[in-house]
């Protein structure tokens, strides 16, 4: 029935890490056609000149010319991606490619239509790092269950995953240029009265010397985008 796996790759400032996520996503054995889809957002280092050099029948790339935030390159990879799963997957290596199988597993079995990941359940390795990100990313999470009516763990995890007629009802309707991406999918997903799961995953933060972009300007404006899309976007009549 599943044919196809579209990865989808926002990337900013990467040139550390984009060649060793790669790497880890093509090693990644699946039952699935991986299409990797990368959008760079006007990166300012290296990263460009290493995109341009990949095998362009191995991977589809493309360069914004104006930054503009993860928000409107996660919507650019939606949009193009023709696999019949679509996965978001930051290129930090925070985020562990190996997760793909347990991610996968409620949609391929036929019980779910969108997985989020989550990095408060399940029993793989976490590290440890700042009680404020961790605090506020819990706040988040209960703010934005209060709008959607969902009961996640872990709104703001980057690794969501979703059926491809999931994504068609409200691609168009994406409106999010930065961090508030995350609250405005989680929205038109609780909106749309999907069957939606959790699976646990890994997770190894980087520090702010490591490379960290979200700060507390982003909590606030992660705030600000789950009041908005929560009285803005009406419930699917799907």
């Amino acid at each position: 029935m599943y044919k196809k796996l579209s990865i989808i790759i926002p990337v900013y400032n990467e040139e550390k890490t984009i060649l060793p996520i790669l790497e880890l996503i093509d090693k990644v054995e699946l039952d699935l056609e991986k299409e990797i889809i990368i959008v760079d957002d006007a990166s300012r280092d290296g990263t460009p000149e290493l995109l341009s050099q990949l095998n362009k029948n191995k991977y589809q790339v493309f360069f914004k010319e104006k930054n503009s935030g993860k928000g409107s390159s996660v919507k650019i990879g939606l949009l193009v991606a023709t696999g019949d799963i679509l996965l978001i997957q930051d290129a930090d290596l925070e985020y562990d490619p190996r997760d793909y199988k347990i991610l996968l597993q409620p949609i391929l079995e036929g019980k779910a239509d969108v997985v989020f990941g989550s990095r408060f359940q399940g029993d793989k390795p976490h590290r440890i790092l700042y009680f404020w990100h961790y605090l506020g990313n819990r706040f988040l999470t209960f703010f934005s269950n209060m709008f959607t009516g969902l009961n996640l763990s872990d709104m703001e995890v980057c690794y969501k995953v979703f059926k491809k007629e999931v994504i068609e009802t409200f691609v168009y309707k994406l409106k999010s240029k930065r961090f508030g991406i995350e609250p405005e999918l989680t929205t038109y997903v609780g909106r749309g009265g999907w069957r939606v799961y959790e699976a646990g995953i890994s997770y190894s933060g980087r520090t702010y010397q490591e490379g960290k972009k979200i700060n507390w300007k982003d909590g606030i404006s992660a705030c600000w985008s789950i009041v908005r899309f929560g009285f803005s976007i009406r419930k699917s009549n799907k």
